[in-house]
C-alpha cells in the first residue's frame, strides 16, 4: 500500500527522547497552535443567526460549501505502561513510547494530569483527539480509562489501547477492531472497567518472548538495548502513519495497511 504524500509527512523522531517522563521542546506552526487554545467542548452548537444575503449577492456569489464537520465526541488513544522513572524505556512501557512518538508527531502537548493519567489534547487532522498515559501502575489501567470514557462519553469505537503483546515477534504491529485481554493484565483492567465490554480497537506491539528459561516478568520490565530501540523507531513510524489512517479514513484502511507484511518495508 503506497501512503499518498498529501496526508502524510514522516520526519525521524528523536528516539532518545521517547524514553524521559517529559516531552522536549519543539515548534509548533501557527497551523497546528489549535492544538493547544482551540480543542474542542465535544458538542455541536447550531446558530439560528446568520448575516441577511441580498438578491444581488445570490446572483453574484453562488453558496460556499460546508465544511466537513468533526466527530462530536473525540477520539481517546491510550497507551498502557507504568509510571516512574525505573519502567521508563521498558517493554511493558512501550505503550507509552508509542503514545509519546504520536504526541511529538501530531505537535500534541502531553502536559496536564487528570483522571489518574498524564493527558494531552490535540487534533489528528480534523478530528479532534485525547492522549493518554494512565499513572496507575498497569494492573489498574481501568481505573483511568473507564473514568475518561465515562466523564467524555466516549463511544468504544473511538477508544484505541496501545500496548505491549508477547504473543507478537518483536516490532510487528497488529491493529484489531476488538478482542480478549490475552492474559495482559492492563487489558483485562480495562475491560472490566467498560463491564465486560471488549468492542474497542487496539494496537498491538510485539515484544517477543524470553529465550530461554527467563522469567516472563522479568522480560517485561527488561529495558530496550540499542538494537531493539533502532528497530522500535520504525515500528513507531508505522504506528503513527496506522493512527493517521485509523482516524481519517477509517479502521479496514488502516487494519489493511498495519497488518500487511509489506507496512515495515514501505518505511524502511
Amino acid at each position: 500500500m503506497k501512503l499518498s504524500s498529501s496526508i502524510f509527512t514522516f520526519r525521524f523522531l528523536n528516539f532518545n527522547s521517547l524514553f524521559i517522563k517529559s516531552h522536549p521542546s519543539f515548534k509548533i506552526s501557527a497551523a497546528t497552535k489549535r492544538t493547544m487554545t482551540q480543542f474542542p467542548n465535544f458538542s455541536t452548537k447550531i446558530s439560528n443567526s446568520s448575516p441577511a444575503n441580498t438578491a444581488e449577492d445570490s446572483q453574484v456569489s453562488p453558496p460556499e460549501p460546508r465544511p466537513q464537520s468533526p466527530p462530536s465526541k473525540p477520539w481517546l488513544i491510550v497507551g498502557l505502561g507504568n509510571p516512574g522513572k525505573k519502567f521508563n524505556g521498558t517493554r511493558h512501557n512501550v505503550g507509552f513510547m508509542m503514545v509519546d512518538a504520536i504526541a511529538e508527531a501530531e505537535g500534541i502537548s502531553i502536559n496536564t494530569v487528570n483522571f489518574k493519567a498524564q493527558i494531552g489534547k490535540g487534533f489528528i487532522g480534523n478530528v479532534p483527539v485525547m492522549l493518554a498515559k494512565p499513572q496507575t501502575f498497569m494492573n489498574s489501567s481501568g481505573e483511568s480509562v473507564g473514568a475518561i470514557v465515562s466523564y467524555y462519553k466516549i463511544p468504544l469505537k473511538q477508544v484505541l489501547v496501545i500496548f505491549d503483546d508477547l504473543d507478537l515477534p518483536f516490532a510487528k504491529l497488529r491493529l484489531l477492531p476488538k478482542g480478549g485481554h490475552g492474559g495482559h493484565n492492563g487489558m483485562r483492567s480495562i475491560i472490566d472497567s467498560f463491564e465486560g465490554s471488549r468492542n474497542f480497537p487496539r494496537l498491538r506491539i510485539g515484544i517477543g518472548r524470553p529465550q530461554g528459561r527467563m522469567d516472563t516478568i522479568n522480560f517485561v520490565l527488561r529495558a530496550f538495548n540499542k538494537q531493539e530501540r533502532e528497530e522500535l523507531e520504525f515500528t513507531f513510524h508505522n504506528g503513527i502513519a496506522a493512527v493517521r489512517i485509523l482516524l481519517l479514513e477509517g479502521f479496514d484502511k488502516s487494519a489493511t495497511y498495519v497488518n500487511s507484511t509489506k507496512a515495515m518495508e514501505q518505511l524502511g
